[in-house]
């Protein structure tokens, strides 16, 4: 299954966020998706994330893990708690980091997994639910395609009406 959405402006990426969020919140079996989000650097990825998590219900100030490489949020909301680690590995360049920053016990935790630059971590990740890929237009806007390769990916775009 794949998708295109084409975000003329933050707007756009805000609905189309919103969109994801609902689609999470309305089938609990699908909060524990595995989403990863591949881009250029301004592709808008951590825009497209914040939006998301604000959507779910994170409050405060939200993070970009670009340092920490992981940040942890917690979402409420009528199906109960959500919890969400959103990692950005752009800086991430030694692969022992992994086991010993206990970034495979995050990942195999419930809840939502959300992944910048995947593709630094190749070969350690499981098959992503959703696979974004963002790419910035002359006329700054996004193209978005998305694809699903799993059961629950699939699952995911069909409750997306974004």
């Amino acid at each position: 299954g794949t998708r295109i959405f084409h975000w003329p402006d933050e707007g756009d990426c805000a609905a189309c966020a919103a969109g994801l969020a609902r689609a999470l919140t309305a089938q609990p079996a699908l909060r524990h998706a595995f989403v990863a989000l591949h881009g250029t650097l301004g592709a808008g990825k951590t825009t497209f994330v914040r939006h998301l998590l604000r959507a779910l219900g994170v409050g405060g100030r939200i993070k970009s893990p670009s340092y920490a490489v992981l940040e942890l949020h917690q979402a409420g909301d009528q199906a109960g708690d959500l919890s969400i680690a959103h990692f950005d590995f752009y800086r991430f360049t030694d692969p022992r980091e992994w086991a010993d920053a206990g970034f495979r016990d995050a990942f195999a935790a419930p809840g939502l997994k959300l992944v910048e630059w995947p593709q630094h971590v190749a070969g350690m990740l499981p098959l992503p639910d959703l696979e974004l890929h963002l790419s910035l237009e002359e006329d700054e806007s996004r193209h978005v395609r998305v694809e699903a390769p799993t059961a629950t990916g699939l699952r995911l775009l069909e409750a997306w009406a974004g």
